[in-house]
């Protein structure tokens, strides 16, 4: 059965799905509401598929819809995998059902879904209710994911307008609460001008209407028995004048190490708009400098890339999971790495392997900061920033971070060097491998998969040589060998 093969592979599924979406017939409407474009494909345990698509039979009718019930109401699906590019619906007008329901109803036990929903109605509900009934859901590919939004541009822009329009008090968290005793008073000015100047906002600090806007933002909210407007606890972490003494968990710290005994600490407790300004002064000061030679006037510059660590330290504030009181993000350094550690498990849909071979689907716990953190180009809105981790091997040559899981916290290392590698990664075999075979675990790191021939033509090598250096990962358990004579190809085991 496909769905129990460990050599299936999910990818072209996720492609026919997307392909089923650009058929979508979006039905006329008179509310200026765009519809979304959806594909969803049907696998068959031997191997059949079924395809459908929005409006494919009837105006409005959801791709779900016409798959598993006008097409297929009268067969048994319990061990097909659903594909869909859109996270399925969670409310529908009786006596309709919502999508996420039909799809647990009808017994499938695994769903891909392309991209999360963000209008307020579903916005990773639906993804929820089937982890709830046991349904595995894994997300699209990244790449898949960015094909998806710019296909549906439009309908994305108008659902976060609705979201951020629109409290729903029965869902919301702590933090998106308002606070009974914290005001628009307790607002950093200096945050709050540093978001408005690279945010590129055309609003004074003074402005009813800049209220207004962080309102929609949700860093502001309006209490039940009145319109007064109070912080939220997302507000307080953002923009506060003292985070810390509302939520003692509001804290970057850091340390480097120089050896013997001498260690530098630092603790960054502002608004969090304020941090990665700040943390990437610090990192400027303590990290080793080397020169630049590449112009007429040489000059010191970082000897680890500052703009990597940077893009790392801002998903650990936009990221982390700040209902774990008793932990702070933070950085360490010493000689042989950088590690930079998280408060927080891993969301449900992203696994780390994904995360280790820097494919991990777009998803954020914390929506309201991660908008405010992409307003001023901090992030990509709900991205984990994988372009950037790439880049320290194929960029700078150094040697590629690995995340790792520590209770209560999710870990990302940088080895500084090759010989560090061998004793950072959570990987035994890598102490056996000599440095030409590092370099080439570092590039099926970077791929996930491939064959020997791509092997062979990234490095220069002729066939006996990448067979004895793939065989010998296959040996150390770094890598599994799959598939057999030219279909052969080796996949990186997940640690």
């Amino acid at each position: 059965m496909a769905n129990k093969d460990e050599n299936f592979n999910p990818r072209p599924y996720m492609e026919l799905a997307i392909e089923e979406m650009n058929k979508s017939l979006n039905e006329p409407r008179h509310d200026g509401k765009t519809p979304p474009k959806v594909g969803a494909i049907l696998l068959f345990p031997d191997g059949k598929i079924e395809r459908a698509h929005r409006g494919e039979l009837r105006d409005g009718d959801h791709a779900e819809f016409t798959l598993l019930e006008r097409k297929l109401g009268n067969k048994k699906l319990d061990d097909c995998i659903l594909f869909s590019t859109l996270e399925p619906c969670v409310e529908r007008n009786p006596p309709k059902i919502a999508c996420c329901k039909r799809t647990s109803k009808a017994r499938i036990k695994t769903v891909y879904v392309g991209i999360t929903d963000p209008d307020h109605t579903v916005d990773g509900k639906g993804i929820k209710h089937l982890e709830d009934k046991g349904v595995k859901v894994v997300m699209f590919d990244r790449d898949l994911q960015q094909i998806i939004e710019d296909t549906n541009s439009e309908f994305i822009k108008q659902a976060n307008e609705r979201r951020r329009k629109k409290e729903e008090d029965d869902l919301l968290t702590s933090f998106e609460k308002p606070l009974p005793t914290d005001d628009y008073s307790q607002f950093s000015d200096i945050a709050l001008n540093k978001f408005i100047n690279e945010a590129k906002l055309n609003f004074k600090t003074t402005d009813p209407e800049f209220q207004g806007f962080l309102l929609d933002v949700g860093a502001l909210a309006k209490t039940d028995k009145s319109n007064i407007l109070k912080a939220t606890g997302f507000g307080i972490l953002l923009f506060g004048k003292n985070p810390r003494a509302k939520f003692k968990q509001a804290a970057f710290m850091a340390n480097v190490d120089y050896g013997g005994n001498k260690i530098e600490p630092a603790t960054f407790d502002q608004p969090l708009v304020l941090i990665p300004d700040l943390v990437e002064e610090w990192l400027k000061k303590v990290l080793p400098l080397s020169k630049d030679t590449k112009s007429f006037k040489r000059k010191d510059i970082p000897e680890f890339p500052i703009e990597v660590l940077r893009e790392a330290i801002i998903n650990a504030i936009v990221h982390r999971d700040y209902d774990i009181a008793g932990a702070k993000s933070s950085i360490e350094i010493d000689n042989d790495k950088i590690l930079v550690k998280s408060p927080g498990a891993l969301l449900p849909s992203i696994s780390l392997e994904q995360m280790n071979t820097f494919k991990a689907p777009s998803i954020s716990r914390n929506p309201i900061i991660t908008y405010v953190f992409s307003l001023m180009d901090y992030v990509e809105e709900k991205g984990f920033g994988m372009k950037s981790l790439k880049s320290l091997n194929e960029i700078y040559g150094l040697p590629l971070p690995e995340y790792f899981y520590q209770e209560p916290f999710l870990n990302l290392t940088f080895p500084r060097s090759l010989d560090a590698m061998k004793k950072i990664y959570q990987r035994p075999g890598i102490n056996n491998l000599n440095e030409e075979e590092l370099n080439g675990f570092e590039f099926i790191k970077l791929k996930g998969v491939l064959t020997r021939k791509e092997y062979e033509k990234q490095f220069g090598f002729d066939k006996k040589k990448a067979e004895r250096h793939l065989t010998k990962m296959v040996e150390e358990s770094l890598v599994v060998r799959k598939g057999s004579g030219p279909g052969t190809y080796y996949e990186l085991i997940a640690t």
